[in-house]
């Protein structure tokens, strides 16, 4: 759901927010903390220019295996001081006319509405940015790849625990999925949000 309730004018294009709102407090999360603010700086000139290009944002982040859990709960938590995630976090954190879904597992079409909101917005590119390229990343794009939209992963708006898993899951995504993995400065957002 949007987080005023209103849903967006229709575009041809949607940036998925995988996993953003995250304390990143996981085994192995050295590498990943150090680029989380640049990383977080890159996403959130992506969606500034997304916003300008008419183009919604969807937010599709783990409840860290919480069932009851809401949204503001997971942002809450993902805000504590001593939370390695808050200075990512602060930079992304979710506008009015966002949208969000929570996934109860890693997949974010398993039990969410995802699928609905797309359908209603009636996007046929997916723009897909967060954590982590070689897990939700690239489970997102494969969701994506088997409902045959067109699907863009901008390289340096993903990242893994480690370069190597990064580097292969973006190599697997354009082989497989046909994604497109180019700098996020190299979208061209409006041709991509026109409806033809």
């Amino acid at each position: 759901m949007s987080l005023d309730g209103n849903v967006p004018d229709r575009s041809n294009a949607v940036l998925l927010l995988v996993d953003v709102i995250n304390d990143l407090d996981f085994p192995n999360n050295e590498a990943l903390i150090r680029n989380s603010v640049r990383l977080g700086k890159t996403i959130a000139r992506l969606k500034a220019r997304c916003k300008k290009a008419g183009i919604p944002t969807i937010y599709v982040n783990d409840n860290f295996g919480k069932w009851r859990s809401e949204f503001s709960a997971v942002l809450r938590h993902s805000l504590r001081s001593s939370s390695p995630g808050r200075p990512m976090v602060e930079l992304l954190v979710p506008e009015t006319g966002d949208y969000i879904v929570l996934k109860p597992k890693h997949s974010a079409f398993y039990a969410t509405p995802l699928e609905t909101i797309l359908s209603y917005i009636g996007a046929k590119n997916m723009i897909v940015a967060g954590i982590t390229t070689n897990a939700c990343v690239m489970l997102m794009a494969g969701g994506l790849y088997v409902r045959e939209y067109r699907i863009f992963v901008p390289r340096d708006c993903v990242a893994a625990l480690n370069h190597r898993d990064h580097r292969t899951s973006l190599k697997i995504m354009e082989t497989s999925y046909g994604a497109d993995t180019s700098l996020s400065s190299r979208l061209a957002l409006a041709r991509l949000s026109q409806r033809m």
